[in-house]
């Protein structure tokens, strides 16, 4: 399996990771980044795993378009040649990619459209165009939430939503007592309200910025790395604390301190067809949830007691309160979990994997 990204493996362990690690078990994976940029040019190759092979074109600064594509058309052609691969399945997460791999010939093409990347910011102008000719090369289009489903329901015959799922034994111990995190054990124990996610254009900084001015006895904390975003932008008091990138096995034993989780993301085009990863991640820790009016957190979890939604910072912090106050959740948590054991990303896997082999069996009839 040939899997064309813009996420970096190394970046934020969410979607691509969790299913190319459980596809690694039927495939080899090749897993081919974005360009790095330096002073010469090579390809690296890392392995992750037996079966998982990160594969990063370094390139030089300044280089034209045109030798861009070039070169990384090169090197995946090399990564062919090198290690005799004849038959294999495509697998995209952007569009932008087949630039420069349209000339392959796989068994079988997925098209996994994990967001709406033509709505974030720095987007591609053309990237719109080169979605429409992967629709029209893909066998299967898979979709990271039901919204996207939606978008794409008409635009190709097979298209399937699979969205944001749960790896719940890695959260559960979260509902337990864990080893307090070293950068934790200097933050006030009053009431904690914690993010984890990337902070970027998607995030609702005014929201935060109110809520963390109008409740200084709450301790906000944030797990991610800043990127697309002025960090100066981001708001400053004693009591938000930004932690940083955390590795995915990290994660647990910062959300065991939490009381409430949030997702203060803005409304708008970079976050209408979204399906956060962390909100399964934040209930299987048994944390209740504060949200904005994102479409698939409303469809697929609103009026459920542990996920609420507000629309203003007033609201917000309203709804905080109420996550506070735990006994009003503890007759739905079982719910919770039934939903959460039955959305786990071995099975998403498991039903992406037999459309696959269904879809291979009629390319060899």
């Amino acid at each position: 399996m040939l899997c064309f990204s813009h996420l970096r493996w190394n970046f934020v362990y969410q979607r691509p990771q969790h299913l190319l690690s459980r596809a690694s078990q039927v495939w080899r994976v090749w897993f081919i980044e974005e360009p790095v940029y330096g002073d010469r040019q090579w390809v690296e190759t890392r392995a992750v795993s037996e079966t998982i092979t990160v594969v990063v074109p370094h390139l030089k600064h300044g280089m034209p378009h045109e030798d861009i594509i070039h070169q990384q058309r090169e090197a995946v052609n090399d990564l062919l040649s090198q290690n005799s691969i004849q038959e294999f399945v495509a697998w995209y997460y952007t569009p932008m990619a087949l630039r420069f791999s349209d000339h392959l010939t796989p068994r079988l093409t997925v098209y996994d459209c994990m967001d709406e990347l033509s709505a974030f910011l720095g987007a591609p102008p053309s990237l719109l165009e080169q979605e429409k000719a992967l629709l029209a090369k893909a066998d299967l289009v898979f979709t990271g939430g039901l919204s996207l489903y939606e978008a794409k329901l008409n635009r190709h015959a097979n298209v399937f939503a699979f969205p944001s799922s749960i790896d719940y034994n890695h959260f559960e111990p979260a509902r337990h007592s864990l080893p307090v995190p070293n950068d934790m054990q200097s933050i006030p124990s009053g009431p904690r309200v914690g993010f984890c996610g990337v902070i970027d254009e998607r995030m609702n900084i005014d929201l935060l910025a109110a809520l963390v001015q109008q409740r200084p006895d709450w301790q906000f904390i944030l797990l991610g790395p800043v990127v697309k975003i002025n960090p100066a932008a981001l708001p400053k008091a004693a009591n938000i604390h930004y932690l940083g990138m955390k590795a995915y096995a990290e994660l647990p034993a910062y959300f065991s301190q939490w009381d409430v989780a949030i997702m203060p993301f803005a409304i708008n085009e970079a976050t209408r067809y979204i399906s956060p990863t962390k909100t399964p991640e934040y209930l299987a820790a048994g944390l209740p949830v504060v949200s904005t009016k994102i479409n698939d957190v409303v469809s697929t979890y609103g009026g459920w007691a542990p996920v609420l939604i507000a629309d203003s910072a007033s609201a917000f912090e309203q709804e905080i309160e109420k996550a506070l106050d735990q006994p009003n959740f503890s007759d739905n948590w079982v719910a919770v979990d039934e939903y959460l054991l039955a959305n786990s990303w071995d099975k998403t896997w498991e039903s992406m994997n037999r459309l696959m082999q269904s879809q291979l069996a009629e390319v060899f009839q």
